[in-house]
């Protein structure tokens, strides 16, 4: 049985801040100043081109107060996300609360279902794209909140490698230290921990988190985080959208288009245009635990065939002729 924990303390609003720069300085030693401004959209001349465009959309074309339709972007982190939402946020139809919005988020976790209910109904934009990967284990919750238009959701899923490879390289050895708090049962308020199967927990109780490398870790917490599609019954449901960071760099316009159909949006080139098309896998596989590697295949497996086949997928593109909101 687990102990009871009680919530563990945050850390000041100084030293969260020092943290923070301290990674951003980090990433941009590793990977980039280039690359981190990008990822981050802190060009000020894009932001402003996109605070215009949008201010003038309000102006001619905006919707009244309590039609906006919500759209979650779930999934897990490093799976390619923040290129989706950048596509998106050029659109001046769309308003972009991502996961550094004060108004709906405090440190990457959502704030109360009031705050988010307020926030979209009173958004004057045809939709509201929200990212709230750390409480994607609520998605099914959100789409059925009351007192919003009936939303959409989409959840992206990446290559495990690669996402592993991502995951390492930015946030270091986080996955470990989350998987080892909810092995040892110290990790039970953690967003991480929410909403495991029994099986789930003891699944990760039977690895030894101590001596598991951040690369097998990446791996693991990969598969556990995906088995939420199944277990919370997203695949059944037809206003969640699975998606595949790899066939969005794959086919860039492609992807993009199912993902407008999906939500019933025009698309057009601007969406996609920044998707730098390439072929992923290229790396050799990382040195996983074949524990692991054997959890995560069939998972891989699973998520494809649902790609194909669950509502949204390939296979049903012809049955859906528009979602009506």
């Amino acid at each position: 049985m687990m102990a009871a924990v009680g919530k563990p303390s945050e850390p000041s609003a100084l030293a969260y801040t020092a943290h923070r720069v301290a990674r951003h300085v980090h990433w941009a030693r590793t990977e980039g100043f280039r690359r981190l401004v990008e990822e981050d959209q802190l060009d000020p001349r894009d932001r402003l081109r996109t605070a215009a465009a949008k201010w003038f959309w309000r102006r001619r074309h905006g919707v009244k107060p309590g039609f906006s339709v919500p759209v979650y972007v779930v999934g897990l982190q490093r799976s390619g996300t923040n290129m989706l939402m950048r596509g998106l946020n050029t659109a001046p139809e769309v308003e972009v609360r991502n996961e550094n919005d004060r108004t709906l988020f405090h440190r990457f976790r959502m704030r109360s279902d009031d705050v988010l209910r307020e926030t979209v109904n009173r958004s004057r934009h045809a939709f509201v794209l929200v990212k709230p990967l750390c409480d994607s284990h609520r998605i099914d919750e959100l789409l059925d909140l009351p007192g919003l238009s009936p939303g959409r959701a989409v959840w992206v899923f990446r290559d495990v490698d690669d996402r592993a490879r991502s995951e390492v390289s930015k946030f270091g050895d986080s996955n470990l230290l989350a998987l080892r708090r909810i092995a040892d049962g110290t990790g039970g308020t953690d967003w991480q921990a929410q909403r495991l199967s029994e099986p789930l927990r003891e699944l990760i109780s039977g690895f030894d988190c101590e001596q598991m490398t951040p690369d097998s870790a990446a791996a693991l917490f990969w598969y556990v985080r995906n088995s939420l599609y199944f277990d919370l019954g997203l695949d059944r449901r037809e206003d969640v959208l699975l998606a595949s960071y790899d066939e969005l760099v794959a086919d860039p316009e492609g992807s993009m288009r199912r993902l407008c159909e999906f939500i019933s949006f025009p698309y057009r080139s601007e969406l996609s245009d920044h998707v730098e098309r390439r072929t992923t896998h290229q790396r050799r596989p990382l040195a996983i635990d074949p524990r692991v590697r054997l959890l995560c295949d069939p998972m891989t497996a699973r998520l494809e065939q649902a790609l194909q086949t669950t509502p949204g997928g390939k296979a049903d593109e012809g049955s859906r002729e528009g979602h009506k909101r």
